[in-house]
């Protein structure tokens, strides 16, 4: 069993993650980072046998291998706070302690997934779950594929299925014509997303179309889409889904964090409510990663106390929030999303909860009690987030452990209670 201790303590290797590691370094005070993934890049910049990773995100894994005080470890879950500065955390074999002196919070974003007839037959995924398949070595080779949803990311989902020998067949994103025309005529002020919109373009994109329903018996066999004024029905092996991206504040609201608008509330050097947490990238807001990266910079510039570099970055930081506010107003979902499932349509996949057994109840508690909603393998990230989006619940206050642990962990968590 591990206790560590260090001076700054990240949780979260993707961009932000890593460039808080860099920034925290160059003050020569030892940091730690703990990530769930069982190599270092997030979602983003996912590693895997058939990825080619970009220059950008290589140099961030030079960087945190050639900083002899910086430690990563990956392939880590974290179970509960343990004290004022400390946490518990698992890993494939054991489990273990950290103290710290400063946190830094890069915990990203996961996918928002709607529920829609036929959303759980095989064949059907999430977008960023249909990518990471891929990076990982999923064939798609010759198979039609579907991507529907809301967002930049349909279109590098839909990148990575063309580059990986699939056929996207249609890219279906819900967002309005007009609203696509303003987002697209204002990317000039950011070049670097206006030649990535280039590489990124498909002729198969549709503006004004979202999934209705999947078909199929055993396995996905077509979609229908509402496309425009028109319903289509196409036939398909694959199709992913994604309406956008859910910061991931469980931690920070276990920590004690003020969240606001489900996104993790920080000050201009990304302190948290908390005076020795700090957050950055995708948790304390939808940006992309140029965003991540600089945010998680500022952060370990900040938690070591190097203020002349913070306030180096704020202008950059200005720059990629502006480009953030505009995907959220181009994107916003429409609520005609929430009509597309039926009382027959299972809510909880892992459970087998239907949404008409939930209708009608007052907050997650309630559905979690009475149903079972979120007691399966995924612990309501899916589901309950769903419900939120549907029925306009409240937070839901997070419960240690934040995730599924071995037995031998929850002994020791047991312990460290016992002994406080």
């Amino acid at each position: 069993m591990s206790e560590l201790t260090c001076d700054v303590l990240i949780v979260g290797a993707g961009p932000a993650g890593l460039a808080a590691a860099c920034a925290a370094a160059e003050s020569g005070r030892s940091v730690l980072v703990l990530d769930d993934n069982l190599r270092p890049g997030g979602q983003i910049w996912r590693d895997g046998p058939n990825v080619a990773l970009p220059a950008l995100a290589q140099q961030y894994r030079q960087a945190i291998e050639a900083q002899s005080n910086i430690t990563l470890l990956n392939g880590v879950k974290i179970v509960a706070q343990c004290g004022p500065q400390k946490i518990l955390y698992e890993d494939a074999t054991d489990s273990g302690t950290v103290e710290f002196q400063k946190l830094i919070l890069c915990c990203g974003a996961r996918e928002l997934l709607l529920p829609f007839p036929g959303w759980t037959l095989p064949g059907v995924t999430g977008a960023g779950g249909l990518q990471a398949q891929i990076k990982q070595g999923l064939a798609v080779k010759g198979e039609r594929v579907v991507i529907a949803g809301s967002g930049p990311l349909l279109l590098a989902v839909a990148h990575s299925v063309v580059g990986a020998g699939g056929e996207v067949i249609m890219l279906a994103e819900q967002a309005s014509a007009p609203r696509i025309a303003a987002f697209a005529g204002g990317l000039w002020r950011w070049p670097v997303k206006l030649r990535q919109s280039f590489a990124l373009s498909n002729r198969h994109y549709r503006p004004g179309s979202h999934v209705l329903e999947a078909l199929g018996d055993q396995r996905l066999k077509a979609v229908r889409i509402q496309k425009g004024a028109r319903v289509v029905t196409l036939d398909c092996e694959r199709l992913a889904c994604g309406f956008g991206l859910v910061a991931n504040i469980e931690l920070a609201m276990l920590l004690g964090c003020h969240i606001d608008n489900d996104v993790i509330v920080v000050s201009d050097d990304q302190r948290t409510s908390q005076a020795h947490i700090y957050a950055a990238g995708e948790c304390t807001g939808i940006g992309g990663s140029e965003l991540a990266l600089t945010e998680g910079a500022i952060a370990g510039y900040a938690a070591t106390d190097n203020l002349k570099n913070v306030q180096a970055l704020t202008a950059q930081r200005a720059k990629w929030r502006q480009f953030s506010d505009a995907v959220a107003r181009t994107f916003v979902l429409n609520p005609a999303l929430k009509a597309l499932a039926t009382p027959e349509t299972l809510l909880c996949r892992c459970e087998d909860v239907p949404l008409g057994e939930i209708n009608g109840l007052p907050d997650w508690t309630s559905a979690k009690l009475s149903r079972r909603c979120g007691m399966g393998a995924c612990q309501g990230k899916i589901c309950a987030t769903a419900a939120r989006h549907l029925f306009g619940w409240p937070l839901l206050t997070p419960r240690i452990p934040l995730t599924p642990v071995r037995g031998a962990t929850l002994a020791r968590l047991g312990r460290i209670k016992t002994d406080e």
